[in-house]
């Protein structure tokens, strides 16, 4: 058996190369649980990871960066993720320079637009709702205009490259009538063949997050029980972990699995190559669905909405 190597990267259209395993540095909303990824984040590092992801509204940040400056590793050798938050339409700059000193560092790698839409900012609070409970946006920026602030970034040395988040094929084409860069990369937690195929044709590397489809917060196992990718797993003398991640690699797809744990985290960088038959397979249990993001439908005023979005106007209906 044969296994992708833990170290591979991905060439992004700046020429810089990106990790293709990384670790994700989302740990749930507990303050305590937050403070912790310092720890075991450092431990991934350690463990050989060198491509972490962030954000603001995971309020992780800080714990990174701390991880990062006790891991010794060169800043060189480390490619770091983080986003703007729904909420930082209008003050991407702003959230940009926060960020750099949350994580202490002097550049960041790879900074994306976290969601397309603009949460209306309150101070302390990522999640201000109308009275359905759905988020409260506003259209006083659109994503076109955020972008636009984004590419001026990578004019100042300190952000390497950009890219978006959460963007659908619709929202792509509405972003590229006025985009002058194409966004690096593309993050998202539904990997659908067709937005792997556009993207891949526009010269960008789609990103999986929450990239086994479980969440930890809805306490569900629905993939890795699915009896197809059990069945391969035996086949692989795998965890069905393994083989999801596994098989986002076989389709060009970088990945950002999140563990706590040191053996855990060892055991999602050591992934057996799938033959086609398998891959196929794998493909072949497309849904249309999607396990974290699903947790924070709102059928409200306006309908069936997702953070403050329907389905329509994010590109998923």
């Amino acid at each position: 058996m044969t296994f992708h190597d833990p170290t591979g990267t991905v060439k992004l259209n700046t020429g810089a190369s990106m990790p293709l395993i990384g670790i994700g540095a989302w740990a749930g909303l507990d303050p305590e649980d937050q403070v912790a990824v310092r720890h075991w984040t450092l431990t991934a590092l350690k463990t050989g990871y060198r491509h972490i992801d962030t954000s603001p509204i995971y309020q992780t940040e800080t714990s990174v960066g701390v991880a990062i400056q006790n891991s010794g590793i060169p800043r060189d050798q480390l490619l770091i993720t983080t986003k703007f938050p729904w909420n930082g339409h209008g003050r991407v700059k702003q959230c940009f320079e926060t960020s750099l000193k949350d994580l202490g560092t002097d550049y960041i790698d790879l900074y994306l637009m976290h969601w397309p839409q603009h949460v209306v900012y309150e101070e302390g609070n990522y999640t201000p709702q109308n009275r359905d409970g759905s988020l409260r946006v506003t259209e006083d920026f659109n994503f076109n205009q955020s972008y636009a602030v984004l590419e001026g970034l990578l004019e100042t040395g300190k952000c390497k490259a950009i890219g978006v988040s959460n963007f659908s094929i619709k929202n792509l084409e509405k972003l590229f009538e006025t985009a002058k860069v194409v966004p690096a990369v593309n993050q998202v937690e539904y990997v659908r063949k067709e937005l792997v195929k556009y993207c891949q044709s526009k010269g960008i590397v789609v990103v999986a997050y929450t990239p086994t489809g479980e969440y930890p917060l809805s306490r569900k196992e629905t993939v890795r029980r699915d009896p197809v990718i059990v069945e391969i797993a035996k086949k692989y003398n795998a965890t069905p972990t393994q083989i999801i991640l596994s098989g986002h690699l076989a389709r060009g797809v970088a990945v950002l699995p999140k563990s706590a744990h040191e053996g855990r985290q060892k055991e999602n960088l050591k992934l057996p190559i799938l033959e086609a038959d398998d891959v196929a397979k794998l493909c072949a249990l497309d849904r249309n669905d999607r396990i974290s993001n699903r947790e924070y439908e709102i059928d409200g005023e306006k309908g069936r909405t997702l953070w403050g979005w329907t389905y329509e106007q994010l590109g998923w209906a």
